[in-house]
């Protein structure tokens, strides 16, 4: 495990994982969020992001939470020799956005792009999750089979897999 790519909707508990993960293993760890959002929370422009990209999934260790843009999407699991796929049911991945508005209505949430609005990334999420059957499908989960057949694929499907992820997965 040196290029990790942890990834599913939003709300699933990528960035608690990936926060856990490289705490043990000493992996750096690049949150998409803040490659793609500026502190104001506006998108970074697209070159800066794929330039910044680039560099990471160049570099000998990562660790990379996230969706982004597609095409960065793709590259990311190419480029992975460990994939994290977090596909929690529909409604706990909706109770943790609820969670975590309600949580970030007091406190930023740890890792959220500084300056961006708690309150409408919860909606964008809301927003997002309502799509998300024509993207995390039995199609896609097909295509990431067949893309992982050299890498160490994980698919992580209930709250109580995810707790359990990195102490039964990762020896200290």
């Amino acid at each position: 495990m040196k290029k990790v790519a942890v990834f599913g909707k939003p709300g699933s508990g990528k960035s608690t994982l990936s926060r856990a993960l490289a705490s043990v293993t000493g992996i750096p760890l690049h949150p998409l969020d803040s490659m793609v959002y500026q502190k104001s929370g506006e998108l970074v422009e697209r070159k800066l992001f794929d330039e910044a990209h680039e560099r990471v999934l160049s570099s000998d260790r990562w660790i990379i939470d996230g969706f982004g843009p597609l095409e960065s999407f793709y590259k990311r699991l190419e480029s992975a020799d460990t994939l994290i796929y977090i596909d929690l049911p529909y409604r706990t991945s909706y109770w943790l956005v609820t969670k975590r508005l309600l949580k970030g209505l007091m406190v930023t949430p740890e890792g959220w792009p500084e300056g961006s609005s708690v309150v409408r990334g919860t909606m964008q999420s809301y927003k997002v999750l309502r799509l998300c059957p024509r993207f995390w499908n039995e199609a896609f989960m097909g295509r990431l089979e067949t893309l992982s057949t050299d890498k160490t694929l994980y698919v992580i499907r209930s709250v109580a897999e995810l707790n359990r992820f990195v102490p039964e997965h990762i020896s200290e």
